[in-house]
């Protein structure tokens, strides 16, 4: 009921002011009637018809100093930076120990990049200004916007000193934190804040952001659980315990988590992706299909979610389907080499051997390094008896990545079965010094006994190696 009568007692207000502004009518208004016309018309964004409202105000109130503050705020909403400063120069003069006067006229400064001035008017507000907290908080956001990130921590930890509950330093503090390396700090931070208020559930939820940062999932499950008990409509802080449940891979406590985001704020393409990665870690593979075309349909861009519905038909065996959405994300995000590996796996699938062997090739070009792609490449040619270009594939995959046991040991399966055994039982050699545990995937290509004892002299030799 009260906030009602404030509201119609406002609305009536603007009412007469808007007569009085049409010369409809005259009306004379007391300085707190002023106040509240002017942040009236702030806080809806009209700047232009707050200005109007401030020279009547100052036409009626003309020593007031409140108002020529709101006044230099306008101006400083239209970008008038000049006027609002020959506005607080005029209210300094009526009032010189007023510190609001120097806190606007320094973010004015800082607004227009004088930030040497900026500093110098918020110094001169900490001498007159009863509560510090805000003040320190404006020095240090004037040095993080120069980089000067020790600096801003300096003055963040001074706010928070004077105000624990200053929750624009705590944010900004840990941000300064997280940018220099220095995410324990943040730990220490926000638990001196909880230590404080236990029932704050922006400091838990920010403590389980630095938690899975850090890598302690099970910690930041536990932060965003403590968030979503004390604020059971917190949609961020279920929607990153869902993330974390994810993480630790459990997928039944993700999709709650999800769902209860979900409830709470509607879909996204983010959302409906995370829940179909949860099914798919459950291998619950057309309910994971079903939420990455979720995703998909939000945001058709979406080319992870296109990428990982193309997964999931191939899981299914829908080979076919799963071409159409590799193909998708890969115009989507045309340089991404595992776009280009899935095109090429899917495509030999449904027997587009050229189109495979070219995506094969895109992606080793963009991914020298993935031995994977090698050796999924040359695996082709093997399969058709061409060992001959199985071994130059390969070849080219051990320039790019000469230490790789599995390169070593796959040109050994390709050299033997091309009846080139010296050259075989070398790329062997080379292979056990590398890893001698992998020896074993080099077998599954050998039932032949005779071949598999030949081996086996060659590998027992390595088998007390250090």
């Amino acid at each position: 009921m009260p906030q009602n009568f404030r509201r119609n007692k406002e609305s009536e207000l603007i009412r007469k002011f808007e007569e009085h502004l049409k010369n409809t009518s005259a009306h004379f208004f007391d300085h707190e009637a002023f106040e509240e016309i002017i942040n009236h018309y702030l806080n809806d964004g009209d700047d232009k018809k707050a200005l109007k409202a401030c020279d009547l105000a100052e036409v009626q109130h003309p020593f007031s100093v409140d108002i020529l503050l709101l006044k230099a705020q306008t101006y400083s909403n239209l970008e008038r930076y000049d006027s609002a400063i020959e506005t607080l120069d005029q209210a300094e003069s009526y009032q010189p120990n007023e510190p609001e006067i120097f806190m606007i006229r320094g973010s004015i400064y800082s607004l227009t990049g004088q930030n040497e001035q900026a500093l110098g008017e918020f110094i001169k507000a900490l001498d007159y200004v009863e509560y510090k907290d805000d003040v320190y908080y404006h020095i240090g956001a004037l040095y993080q916007s120069e980089e000067n990130y020790e600096k801003a921590i300096e003055y963040y930890q001074k706010a928070i000193k004077e105000n624990i509950h200053h929750e624009n330093a705590l944010y900004d503090l840990a941000f300064c934190f997280d940018f220099t390396g220095r995410l324990e700090q943040s730990v220490e931070l926000y638990q001196q804040f909880i230590d404080a208020d236990p029932y704050s559930y922006y400091a838990w939820y920010n403590l389980g952001i630095v938690q899975s940062k850090l890598g302690n999932i099970d910690k930041a499950i536990e932060c965003f659980e403590y968030a979503v008990a004390i604020e059971e409509d917190f949609s961020s802080a279920f929607f990153n315990l869902g993330n974390a449940h994810l993480q630790s891979e459990n997928n039944s406590q993700a999709l709650d988590a999800f769902k209860s985001t979900l409830d709470i704020e509607g879909p996204s393409p983010e959302l409906y992706y995370l829940m179909g990665m949860a099914y798919f870690q459950m291998e619950q593979f057309d309910l994971g299909l079903k939420y990455f075309q979720k995703s998909v349909k939000l945001d058709n861009l979406n080319d992870e979610a296109l990428y990982q519905a193309g997964i999931c038909l191939g899981k299914l065996d829908r080979w076919f389907e799963a071409v159409h959405f590799f193909n998708k994300a890969l115009k989507v995000s045309t340089g991404n080499p595992v776009y280009w590996k899935a095109v090429a796996e899917a495509d030999f699938k449904v027997g587009n051997l050229i189109s495979a062997l070219d995506a094969y090739e895109e992606s080793a070009m963009l991914a020298p390094e993935d031995e994977t792609t090698w050796m999924d490449w040359s695996m082709i040619y093997y399969d058709q008896g061409d060992y001959g270009k199985a071994i130059q594939i390969v070849e080219r995959g051990l320039n790019e990545v000469p230490d790789s046991a599995d390169l070593h040991y796959r040109i050994t399966a390709y050299f033997i079965a091309d009846q080139n055994f010296k050259e075989g039982f070398d790329s062997l050699e080379n292979a056990l010094i590398l890893d001698f545990e992998k020896h074993e995937s080099l077998l599954e290509f050998f039932p032949n006994l005779e071949i598999q004892k030949a081996l086996f002299k060659i590998i027992d030799r390595y088998r007390n190696q250090p």
